[in-house]
This record gives C-alpha cells, sequence and structure tokens, in this order.
C-alpha cells in the first residue's frame, strides 16, 4: 500500500446512498477514500478541500465481493469508506463539484 498525499487523492468520491444520505440529516458526509490514508490525512483533506471543520473522522474497510460475469468467478476491489461528522453549522453539498 502507498501512501497518498495529495488532498485530491485522498478524497475519491462522495458516497451517495440510502444509508449515507440518512446519515446527512445528523451532520454526517460520507466519502469514498484512498486505502492508505489515516483519520488525520482524511481530516486534514476535508478542511481544506471544503473549507469546514471536522468533529470526527469514522473509517471502514469494505471487502470485495465476489462475484459471476459470464461463467467466470472474479473480485470486486476493496474500498475504505470514511464517514465525516462535521461541527455544528458546517455543511457539505456533496451534490455540486469542487
Amino acid at each position: 500500500m502507498t501512501k497518498a498525499t495529495d488532498k485530491f487523492d485522498i478524497i475519491r468520491r462522495p458516497i451517495i446512498t440510502e444509508k449515507a444520505t440518512m446519515a446527512s440529516e445528523s451532520g454526517t458526509v460520507a466519502f469514498e477514500v484512498a486505502m492508505g490514508s489515516s483519520k488525520r490525512d482524511i481530516k486534514v483533506a476535508i478542511e481544506e478541500l471544503f473549507n469546514v471543520k471536522v468533529k470526527a473522522v469514522n473509517t471502514l474497510i469494505v471487502k470485495g465481493k465476489v462475484k459471476r460475469f459470464r461463467g467466470q468467478i472474479g473480485r470486486r476491489r476493496n474500498m475504505k469508506k470514511a464517514y465525516i461528522t462535521l461541527k455544528e453549522g458546517n455543511t457539505i453539498d456533496v451534490n455540486s463539484g469542487l
């Protein structure tokens, strides 16, 4: 694993699912992040990219599922998610771009 250093390499994309949308009502936003990034790296990147204050960062690794395609067995890639809790008064609109 290589460690990502650029803030654009650390934060890959926002995660827009039903669970992430329900979490956004309480001030939490979900992002896919680089596998080698730490919570501190993620916090700094979010604060610099979106000009917000981060209260907490929770991360988890989603293991890739084994899938079949035309009889061939393949595997999806592993993914690291970060749930970012923002301080009061800060918001991130994931529907608009940077």
